[in-house]
């Protein structure tokens, strides 16, 4: 803990150490007291969470008080006390430790957002210098009563709130504009202690977290699900090289309407827009440009100054620039495989450059939808082997995320192009398959940069730095997949340590620092 802390005091002077992961807290503290002496200039909150309230300790309240004590005798400036526990000691016991330390107290609700006033209410009863209240979103839409609640109460109490789970980024990044204190980021991949906790390095690299302010402008990629999507870094690398004071987040959105809502109240400028919604979203559009109705899919949305929205369909651009690269799409024999929002950009974009399209989907009935609407023919899945192509577009979702599906068969690739418009993995089955035949491929990352930066273009009326673009994609490909190959190189040993481990382990029965400015 002390070593991880050392290699962290540089970028972040402001870091809790949670206590109650370590097996014997009140011994170890005294090991850390050098840590904190060294580090003067450093904030560090002591924190031991008990089982009962999401921690790690085990132990009884007695136990936790006394290893707060402890760490406000060795010099930590802070310590964290969960409300439960604040409410289950004495008046006398909680101002003895009031008087030694700067105090938070804080509330973890695991599963929703709801109650907030109520529990703040609970929660000042006690005296602190900071309240923290953490919820967990469900929704997008709970970041906006997080926020919401925090810009109400901010101006009275200093505070932090933040909403823990996939869904709860929004809170994350915006709630310091919205009168959060600080937020929190995990130390490294795989030591999170809540859910959803992004690393410290993104808060502060990708999402640029300390110059947020209410200038900044919100952009996000909305999807379900989104869990694999490497917009957030290509887009806010691109703000950053221009000089744009924006963020760009991932809004997880299980439903339309959740989406909406969460447009309404934050002031969001732009979107980007993929499955399953590319389609959905122009019901929700004030108006969209001619190519986008046509398409009958949008990828693109700006919210106006008078506050509507309005759609864009950047996906055609993304797909026939790296084609047109390549070759002459007149005459072009192309086959496309799917028929979702990403396939419509392509049949009617290939279309209007005077391609011969073919549709091939798993749904007959919806591929023929999309043959009919784009004039181009449709043809069964039993017939794509018996005929020759110059190109065929993957359209489909299939290969995404590491999964080792090909919407193709090796003997249906009778092509001398394959694009596959996946780009995460960077070499996916499909891919694979069409290298070992010495047919050329067009990598998904191409059709993503070229697609984000005519969005870049739209939103800012600025150059987008294209190949920054795709630099901090392709080297965050890179990281990706050298993570996953290391994972598969431990999983044996690991596999065969848990099975030693197993064997060997019998069933167990059922059985006075300064302190923090208090405002008045």
């Amino acid at each position: 803990m002390s070593e991880r802390a050392e290699s962290l005091v540089r970028d972040n002077p402001f870091i809790e150490l949670r206590l109650d992961y370590l097996s014997q807290p009140l011994t170890a503290i005294p090991k850390l007291r050098s840590l904190l002496e060294v580090h003067p200039e450093v904030t560090f909150i002591g924190t031991c969470r008990r089982a009962t309230n999401g921690g790690k300790f085990k132990g009884s309240l007695a136990a936790e008080l006394a290893v707060l004590r402890k760490a406000a005798d060795c010099g930590f400036p802070l310590v964290d006390l969960e409300l439960q526990s604040a409410e289950a000691l004495k008046a006398s016991e909680l101002g003895d430790l009031y008087d030694r330390v700067g105090m938070i107290i804080s509330h973890h609700n695991f599963r929703s957002t709801k109650g907030l006033d109520e529990q703040f209410a609970a929660m000042t009863e006690y005296p602190a210098d900071f309240y923290k209240l953490v919820s967990t979103a469900t929704s997008l839409h709970d970041n906006v009563v997080m926020m919401k609640f925090l810009e109400t109460n901010s101006a009275k109490y200093e505070m932090v709130g933040v909403c823990m789970g996939e869904q709860g980024i929004i809170s994350r990044v915006l709630g310091v504009r919205a009168g959060s204190v600080f937020t929190f980021g995990a130390a490294t991949k795989g030591e999170e202690t809540a859910p959803g906790q992004a690393l410290a390095s993104e808060l502060r690299d990708i999402y640029r977290i300390d110059m947020v302010d209410q200038a900044t402008q919100v952009y996000g990629v909305v999807g379900d699900p989104l869990s694999h999507t490497l917009s957030p870094v290509m887009m806010n690398s691109a703000f950053r090289r221009e000089a744009v004071n924006a963020v760009y987040l991932a809004l997880h959105a299980r439903s339309m309407k959740d989406l909406m809502a969460c447009v309404r109240d934050i002031p969001i400028r732009g979107l980007s827009v993929t499955m399953p919604y590319k389609q959905e979203i122009i019901a929700a559009l004030e108006n969209s440009d001619p190519l986008t109705r046509q398409i009958g899919a949008c990828n693109t949305v700006v919210r106006g100054a008078d506050g509507k929205l309005y759609g864009f369909n950047t996906d055609v651009a993304g797909i026939l620039m790296p084609l047109q690269q390549r070759l002459s799409l007149t005459g072009a024999r192309v086959l496309i495989v799917g028929a979702g929002g990403a396939a419509r950009a392509a049949a009617f974009g290939l279309k209007g450059k005077g391609a011969e399209v073919f549709i091939a989907n798993r749904t007959a009935e919806k591929g023929q939808a999309l043959a009919r609407q784009a004039k181009v023919k449709y043809i069964k899945r039993a017939d794509v082997a018996k005929l020759e192509f110059d190109v065929i577009i993957n359209a489909t979702p299939v290969g995404m995320n590491g999964s080792k599906q090909s919407p193709l068969e090796e003997k249906e690739l009778n092509t001398k192009f394959v694009f596959d418009l996946v780009y995460n993995p960077a070499e996916t089955k499909l891919i694979k398959m069409a290298r070992a035949k010495n047919i050329q491929v067009i990598p998904g990352l191409e059709m993503f940069v070229q697609q984000g930066a005519r969005q870049f273009e739209i939103w800012t009326g600025k150059p987008a730095p294209v190949a920054e673009m795709a630099y901090v994609v392709t080297k965050a490909l890179e990281r990706q997949a050298a993570s996953e190959a290391s994972e598969e190189q431990q999983a044996p040993a690991k596999k065969a340590a848990a099975k030693k481990t197993v064997s060997k382990v019998a069933p167990k029965k059922t059985a006075k620092p300064a302190k923090a400015k208090r405002k008045k």
